[in-house]
């Protein structure tokens, strides 16, 4: 039985939720970005305990069908972004269509009525964050921050950052306080 899980975005959330579900007695199979593999069934005693300890860790059982497609629209995107080494060369609309098995219209319509903005923004907010998290950082320069995260120039970057943040990524790296924006909040 899957059961689908809203923000959760990071390992860490994935151990939490294992340990949720490890308290009301039920193994976990596959536990991934947003939705977690369930061996049996779950009563709905359990159902309820599981609802509580979501709750009180910043995170909730999602019902809707429709809302588990945008949560699984968000993890896809949050895999995307911050979790793999190099962004695919193809455009995110390919990518996104193809690993859900989805039109990418009628998720595209499905996000922005729920979320009141575009995937190509959702997208966008992300890539800042995780572009934010590299100069931190300091490893990387700008342009392999831009070829990292598959911007067609430096230039792209900067005026997308400049337009996200309001400050140029070279005076966002000599801030002293470089807030980061939770990934759960993007």
């Amino acid at each position: 039985m899957k059961v689908f899980i809203r923000y959760m975005v990071s390992v860490r959330c994935k151990m939490i939720v294992q340990a949720i579900f490890k308290k009301a007695g039920l193994d976990c199979e596959v536990i991934d970005l947003g939705e977690v593999d369930v061996q049996g069934g779950i009563s709905v005693g359990q159902l309820n305990q599981l609802r509580t300890g979501l709750l009180e860790a910043g995170l909730e059982l999602i019902d809707d069908k429709k809302h588990v497609l945008i949560e699984k629209v968000k993890n896809v995107i949050v895999e995307l972004v911050h979790y793999t080494d190099e962004l695919p060369k193809m455009k995110n609309s390919d990518y996104i269509s193809s690993k859900l098995q989805y039109d990418y219209t009628y998720l595209a319509n499905l996000f922005s009525e729920a979320e009141g903005t575009t995937i190509e923004k959702y997208i966008i907010a992300h890539k800042i964050e995780r572009a934010k998290e590299l100069l931190r950082y300091d490893e990387l320069n700008l342009t392999q921050i831009s070829y990292k995260l598959n911007y067609s120039s430096v230039a792209h970057l900067s005026n997308q950052f400049k337009k996200v943040t309001g400050v140029t990524p070279s005076c966002y790296k000599q801030l002293k306080q470089n807030g980061r924006t939770a990934l759960e909040n993007l």
